[in-house]
């Protein structure tokens, strides 16, 4: 699909999730309010894949592909200059509400990820969450390097498509959240190195093996006891890491 092409049928697929959920938020506009805790402990990655940042006060940060703007927030509230976009307007527009009822400043622009309205340079450090698999990464992953300032660091958190198991049950099983578009697919090792072709000291950390189940199972004491044996059987057996549902990317630019 031509670059254009894909560019609306994203932007359209967001824009009618935001409207969705914007019902929701105007008959509660309450719930736009939230708790640091609420966000970094939704998933597993999440507060370690923060902690990849360092400390961010004072520091000017991207939130690349915001969409309902919680990490913005959090970072906002951690004290940096932040800076967010995001390609659905009806994204933006939620994110936007959700900095007015937590009471930070946060600056706001649609942009498309692959091509960034941002000198050279701007930033300390850039955070994602599910929205390279999005991209073409070859674009992408150059936008990014420019857009950093040596010695800064990106942070994304990507669904991992190296399970057969679970590409199966991506495509086949009813799970909460299960929409997506046409263009998007988990990242696999190629996209990867890509990434690795820009940035050579790329990380990569593996998240949940056995706690996948955790979209069909509601148990949160069994969830726990799956968390403690994915952290065992991760650091006893790397290999299983191949078969995991969730990396974490580091990407730091070299000073010099």
């Amino acid at each position: 699909m031509p670059a254009t092409d894909r560019l609306e049928s994203e932007q359209l697929f967001h824009d009618r999730q935001a409207r969705e959920r914007a019902a929701t938020f105007r008959a509660h506009p309450e719930t736009l309010a939230f708790s640091d805790p609420c966000y970094l402990d939704h998933e597993s990655w999440i507060r370690p894949a923060f902690a990849r940042l360092g400390a961010v006060a004072g520091k000017a940060i991207l939130d690349f592909g915001c969409g309902h703007g919680m990490a913005a927030v959090v970072l906002a509230r951690l004290g940096a200059r932040v800076t967010a976009f995001d390609l659905s307007r009806g994204y933006l527009r939620e994110a936007q509400h959700r900095a007015r009822a937590n009471g930070v400043s946060i600056h706001f622009l649609q942009a498309d990820g692959e091509t960034l309205p941002f000198a050279d340079g701007s930033f300390d450090a850039i955070w994602g969450n599910a929205i390279l698999h999005h991209l073409d990464l070859h674009r992408a992953g150059r936008e990014l390097y420019r857009v950093l300032r040596p010695g800064g660091v990106a942070v994304f958190c990507e669904p991992w498509g190296e399970n057969p198991l679970l590409r199966w049950a991506r495509r086949s099983l009813p799970y909460p959240g299960k929409g997506h578009t046409a263009d998007e697919h988990p990242l696999r090792s190629p996209q990867l190195a890509l990434l690795r072709a820009v940035f050579p000291s790329l990380r990569v950390d593996s998240y949940q093996f056995l706690s996948m189940v955790r979209r069909v199972v509601p148990s949160r004491r069994l969830i726990r006891m799956l968390d403690l044996g994915d952290r065992l059987l991760l650091a006893g057996f790397p290999w299983l890491r191949r078969w995991c549902r969730y990396v974490v990317l580091t990407l730091p630019r070299p000073l010099s």
